[in-house]
C-alpha cells in the first residue's frame, strides 16, 4: 500500500487469519478486545469471525448464524471527501490518498445476519465512541 499499489485477497487472508487467532485467544481468556482494521468484504468479516477463507462463509443461508467468535463490527461510513481530507493530513502513514478510491471499490458494507452498527464519521470523535458504547450496553440487557 504504501507503495501506492492496493492489498488484493491474497494479500489479506494470512493477516486476517492472525487477527482472528489474537480475537480467538482473548475470548478463551474471558477478555473482550477492541480491533481496528479495514475489513471491507464480507468475506474477510467472515475470516475475522471463524477463520474460514471461503467468501460465502461456508455457504450458509442467510437466516443462518456461523459458529463464531462475539464480533461485532463497527463501520465508520462517511463521504469520500471527509476521509480524503482527513487522509491527507496523515504524515508518514502507509496508505496513500491516492488508494482510497480503491477502499470504496471494495468496500461491501455490513448487512444482516452479520452482526454491526454503522456510525457517520461526520460526528465527532466523543460521539462515535458514546453511540457504539450506547449500542453495545443495549446489546448487554
Amino acid at each position: 500500500m504504501a507503495a501506492g499499489i492496493p492489498l488484493n485477497d491474497q494479500d489479506r487472508i494470512p493477516w486476517l487469519c492472525h487477527l482472528h487467532d489474537i480475537l480467538l485467544r482473548e475470548q478463551a481468556s474471558g477478555q473482550n478486545a477492541i480491533l481496528a482494521c479495514s475489513a471491507l468484504k464480507k468475506m474477510y468479516r467472515c475470516i475475522l469471525e471463524n477463520r474460514g477463507t471461503g467468501g460465502d462463509c461456508g455457504h450458509l443461508e442467510e437466516h443462518e448464524t456461523p459458529p463464531s467468535l462475539n464480533i461485532l463490527f463497527v463501520h465508520l461510513a462517511g463521504p469520500m471527501s471527509l476521509i480524503a481530507k482527513r487522509l491527507e493530513k496523515r504524515k508518514g502513514h502507509f496508505m496513500p490518498p491516492a488508494l482510497l478510491q480503491s477502499q470504496f471499490d471494495t468496500l461491501e458494507p455490513p448487512s444482516p445476519p452479520e452482526k454491526s452498527i454503522t456510525v457517520s464519521l461526520e460526528k465527532s470523535a466523543s460521539e462515535i465512541v458514546s453511540e457504539i458504547e450506547e449500542y453495545i450496553k443495549n446489546l448487554n440487557c
